[in-house]
């Protein structure tokens, strides 16, 4: 096997295993996964963890797409009218996950640094199934916009309550002092410093959709523009997925092309996103399943609560249209990619604890419920509200 075997079989197997979902009406997404745990670590070990270290350029890029396009649906007119409540409503639903994890964990283990650190990662959406369902059933109306914000600043706020719970950890389990820049001023810096490089580049774009005739131009631009974007947050440790945001939001307020620019990307990234997912689920392992023991049914259950009611009480807080209130919470279950990358960064923070293989364990058999059940709960929230257009 090498990488472009292992990518075309992931990508044929994956579209497949989409189509035949949808005969069933779930969202293609789900099918993506189930096609990665038939290939990968849990199946035929085709996709095996070489190929997708090797393949791993491919879901950074696909995840800057993703961020890109969540941008592209927040002009300036939605931010004014949804501004607070997006803010509000990911606050509640992030801490309340948090809070919910936390406790729960405290409660069983007694140790307050494995209580923290599954809390803060508890705390993080993957937008990439929830913005794909939406893309799929053609979401339009005051969740879908709520929902698009949410997912799009979760990842700030996520950060934030990591850096501050990892701080407090290490200070249990190795003893380092707790510091003002570790704990707030070096976060702020890391999310300021994420939109400014898309803001920034956001407006070298705009000059190169405007002076691009031919598609044969834009396109090349365009993705271009996101490799380069997500190379620099990559080496300057900042956050891919709000530079890639920032950059379609400028797109999207500031240049009079924006919806060529934006279906052009479209029409163009459906089997990177395809491929994303496929690999996404070979990375998933489920003969771990048997070992999350009772931390992880209950990191799973109270993770859902949490997001579910924090997110109501952050509708009812913001006073959101009730659609919004009722069902936003559906929408925020998925976990793959920023979760899964919270992981690895722990077990490598706290490399010489078992906190670190207890959280990636976790996480990791967690994911593949929440991948299957996410898309599917988002797919019922949109139909429910009435702003799904099949």
């Amino acid at each position: 096997m090498n990488p472009f075997i292992s990518l075309g079989i992931a990508l044929i197997v994956g579209i497949l295993f989409g189509k035949l979902m949808n005969r069933f009406k779930v969202p293609a997404v789900a099918g993506y996964i189930i096609a990665g745990l038939i290939l990968g670590t849990s199946g035929f070990n085709i996709v095996n963890s070489e190929m997708i270290e090797k393949l791993s350029f491919l879901s950074d890029f696909a995840l800057g797409i993703i961020a890109f396009n969540i941008g592209s649906e927040l002009q300036i007119s939605v931010i004014k009218k949804l501004g607070k409540s997006i803010f509000v409503i990911a606050t509640c639903e992030a801490l309340s996950a948090f809070l919910f994890v936390t406790a729960i964990t405290y409660l069983l283990t007694k140790n307050i640094s494995t209580a923290l650190i599954l809390g803060a990662v508890s705390s993080a959406t993957a937008p990439a199934a929830t913005v794909m369902v939406l893309k799929e059933y053609n979401a339009k109306g005051p969740l879908t916009s709520t929902l698009l914000g949410v997912v799009a600043i979760d990842d700030a706020i996520c950060l934030m309550i990591y850096a501050i719970a990892s701080s407090v950890a290490k200070v249990f389990i190795k003893h380092e002092t707790v510091t003002l820049y570790k704990i707030l001023i070096h976060p702020i810096m890391e999310i300021v410093s994420s939109i400014l490089v898309g803001l920034v580049l956001g407006i070298i774009l705009t000059y190169l959709v405007k002076i691009s005739k031919k598609e044969g131009e834009l396109l090349p631009f365009i993705t271009g523009m996101i490799i380069l974007l997500v190379g620099i947050a990559t080496k300057f440790h900042l956050s891919p997925l709000l530079c890639a945001m920032a950059l379609g939001i400028v797109i999207a307020n500031i240049s009079s092309n924006n919806r060529r620019a934006f279906s052009s990307v479209e029409s163009f990234s459906s089997p990177i996103i395809a491929a994303f997912f496929t690999l996404a689920g070979s990375r998933l392992d489920i003969s771990l399943l048997p070992h999350i023991g009772i931390i992880g049914v209950c990191y799973l259950i109270f993770r859902i609560i949490g997001k579910v009611l924090g997110a109501s009480i952050g509708g009812i807080i913001a006073d959101s249209p009730k659609v919004v209130k009722k069902y936003i919470g559906f929408g925020l279950l998925s976990q793959v990619g920023v979760a899964v990358g919270l992981a690895i960064v722990v077990n490598r923070e706290f490399s010489n604890s078992e906190l670190g293989s207890l959280v990636i364990t976790i996480l990791l058999a967690t994911t593949i419920i929440t991948e299957i059940v996410g898309p599917l709960a988002t797919k019922s929230a949109i139909i429910k509200a009435k702003e799904a257009h099949l």
